[in-house]
C-alpha cells in the first residue's frame, strides 16, 4: 500500500477493503459531503474518479503550467554557482590574485551555506540573480568571498524548496521524472554556460572589464528577468491554483494524500516527527548515498574546462552536458516505470569510476576527454533517484521534510571537499582528484558500500513486515487508521520502494 507494490497483498481482501472505505467515506462521498477542507482557504467538491487516460492529462496540465518555470529558474541557479569554473578561464584568477587554494576556498564557501528550505522562490531567485550580477564588479579576493556567502545564502532554499514543493503536487512514483526534468536544467546549464561563456568572451576589454566580469553581469541580469517572470507563474498550492478547476484540485491533494498510505498521512505538526527524522537510520545511510554521487558531480562541473585553452575548454564542455541530460531522463522515466530507484544508482556510481578509470590512466588526452561524459553522465543521471529514493521511503509531510532537509543538506558537504581537490599545484594532470584512489574516488568507493546496505536493509524489513502482517491477520488484528498514520513509514503495512 506505501512506498512501493510488494507486500501490499499481505493484507486480506476484506481488510483492504474495509480500511480504504473508511478512507474514501472521509473525502470522496457526495452524499455525506457538501464540500471538503483540505487546508486551503476554500472548500473544495469531492474529487471527481478519473480514468487513467484523465489522470495523465490532468497532471500533463500541472507539469505545462509548473516546470518549464521552475526548471528555468534552477538552470539558473546551476548556471550562475557554475559560473565561476568559466571565468577562471576569462581571467578571474589573474585579475584577483587567486593563487594557490584562494579560488576552492571561494567554492567551498558556496556549498557551506546556511540550509533553508524555502517556499519564496522567486525572492531568491532575484536575490541571488542581484548578487550575482555584482560579482562581475569584485576587484579583490575578499569581495569575491563575500558575494560568494551572500549567493550561496540566496540559493540555500531553491533546490530543497523546490523538491519538497512538487512532492506536495505529485504521487511518489510520478516524482523522478519530474525531478528529472527539473534537475535537467543543471545539466542543460552545464552545457549553456559553455557555449555562453565563449560568446561572452568576446565582450572581454568593453567599458574596461574582462570576460570573466561579463559573464557575472549578463547571468546575473538574465537571472533577475527569470526571477520577476516566475513571481507571475508560480502558485502555491494545489488548492489555490487558478489554472486548475475546483474538481482537478480535489483530486490532486486527495491523490497526494492516499498516496503513501491508503488512510493518508499525519498532518499536524508536532515535534515528534522532526526527532522521528533525526533517529531515522534511512536518513543517515542515504545521506552516505547522496554524498557518493554530490562529491563527483561538484567536482566534475566546476572544474571540467580544464586541460586546454580557453577557447576550446568552453566549447568542449557541451556535448559531455548534453550526453548527461539524454541519460537523466531516460533513467527518470525508466525508474518511475518500473517503481525502483537503486538500479540506476548503481548504474551511475559504475559509469563515474569508469570516468574515473580513463582519467586515472595515460591515455591520451582525447580518451581522458571521453572518460568526462562517463563521469558527468553517471553523477547527473543518478542524482535525482537519489532524492526521489528518499522521499519515497518516508511517510508523514513534516518528517518528509525535515529528511530531505538533512538529505541534501548534510550530504552537500561533499561538495565542499569535492571544490577543494583540484589544486593549482597539481596542474596539468590533478592526481588527487582525478586518480580513483583520490577524494573522488572515495566518494564512488562510498556509494559501493552505502547503497548495496541501503537496499539489504530495505528488503530485510519488508520481508518481516510481510511476516507481521501474515502473523496479524491469522490472529485476527488491524491496525486502526489513527495508528497507521501514527506509525507512517514504520507501520507494519508500509513497504519501502527500492
Amino acid at each position: 500500500m506505501t512506498g512501493g507494490s510488494s507486500g501490499s497483498d499481505k493484507v486480506s481482501v476484506e481488510e483492504k477493503k474495509q480500511i480504504q472505505e473508511e478512507a474514501i467515506e472521509t473525502v470522496s462521498s457526495a452524499e455525506s459531503i457538501q464540500g471538503v477542507d483540505f487546508g486551503g482557504d476554500s472548500k473544495l467538491p469531492p474529487p471527481p474518479k478519473l480514468t487513467p487516460e484523465q489522470e495523465k492529462k490532468l497532471y500533463r496540465k500541472v507539469d505545462l503550467w509548473l516546470m518549464p518555470i521552475l526548471t528555468l529558474m534552477y538552470l539558473c541557479s546551476f548556471l550562475d554557482r557554475g559560473n565561476i569554473g568559466n571565468a577562471k578561464l576569462q581571467g578571474l584568477t589573474t585579475q584577483l590574485d587567486l593563487t594557490g587554494n584562494k579560488y576552492n576556498i571561494a567554492l567551498t564557501i558556496l556549498v557551506l551555506k546556511k540550509f533553508r528550505p524555502s517556499r519564496w522562490l522567486p525572492g531568491i531567485t532575484i536575490l541571488w540573480g542581484i548578487i550575482v550580477t555584482l560579482m562581475g564588479l569584485d576587484r579583490s579576493y575578499a569581495n569575491l568571498v563575500g558575494t560568494r556567502i551572500a549567493l550561496g545564502i540566496a540559493e540555500a532554499g531553491l533546490f530543497p524548496g523546490v523538491v519538497y514543493y512538487l512532492s506536495i503536487w505529485y504521487p511518489r512514483h510520478m516524482l523522478q521524472w519530474r525531478i528529472g526534468i527539473f534537475y535537467g536544467g543543471a545539466t542543460t546549464a552545464g552545457a549553456f554556460s559553455g557555449l555562453l561563456a565563449f560568446a561572452i568572451s568576446f565582450m572581454s576589454g568593453t567599458d574596461g572589464m574582462l570576460g570573466w566580469s561579463w559573464i557575472f553581469i549578463i547571468e546575473g541580469i538574465a537571472t533577475v528577468f527569470v526571477g520577476i517572470l516566475s513571481i507571475f507563474i508560480l502558485v502555491d498550492f494545489p488548492d489555490t491554483a487558478k489554472f486548475l478547476t475546483p474538481e482537478e484540485k480535489a483530486y490532486i491533494i486527495w491523490k497526494k494524500k492516499y498516496d503513501n498510505s491508503s488512510v493518508g498521512e499525519v498532518e499536524t505538526f508536532a515535534m515528534s516527527h522532526v526527532w522521528a527524522a533525526f533517529k531515522d537510520w534511512q536518513i543517515w545511510l542515504q545521506i552516505l548515498v547522496y554524498m557518493s554521487i554530490i562529491g563527483p558531480l561538484y567536482g566534475i562541473s566546476l572544474f571540467l574546462p580544464f586541460g586546454f585553452n580557453t577557447t576550446i575548454s568552453q566549447l568542449l564542455t557541451v556535448p559531455p552536458y548534453v550526453c548527461a541530460t539524454i541519460i537523466l531522463l531516460i533513467f527518470a522515466i525508466w525508474s518511475d516505470r518500473i517503481k525502483m530507484r537503486y538500479p540506476f544508482i548503481l548504474a551511475g556510481l559504475i559509469m563515474c569510476s569508469i570516468g574515473f578509470g580513463i582519467n586515472l590512466s595515460n591515455a591520451p588526452i582525447g580518451v581522458k576527454y571521453f572518460g568526462t561524459f562517463f563521469v558527468v553522465s553517471g553523477s547527473y543521471a543518478a542524482f535525482p533517484g537519489v532524492v526521489a529514493w528518499l522521499g519515497n521511503n518516508l511517510s508523514g509531510q513534516y518528517k518528509r521534510g525535515v529528511g530531505m532537509a538533512m538529505h541534501i543538506g548534510i550530504g552537500n558537504f561533499a561538495g565542499a571537499i569535492a571544490s577543494n581537490i583540484y589544486r593549482a599545484q597539481d596542474e596539468p594532470r590533478y592526481i588527487l582528484g582525478r586518480e580513483c584512489s583520490g577524494v573522488l574516488g572515495m566518494f564512488n568507493g562510498i556509494g559501493y558500500v552505502s547503497l548495496p546496505l541501503c537496499v539489504y536493509l530495505y528488503k530485510r524489513i519488508n520481508a518481516k513486515r510481510d511476516k507481521i502482517m501474515r502473523e496479524m491477520e491469522d490472529r485476527g488484528e488491524r491496525l486502526t487508521p489513527e495508528q497507521i498514520r501514527e506509525l507512517g513509514d514504520k507501520s507494519p503495512d508500509f513497504r519501502y520502494t527500492l
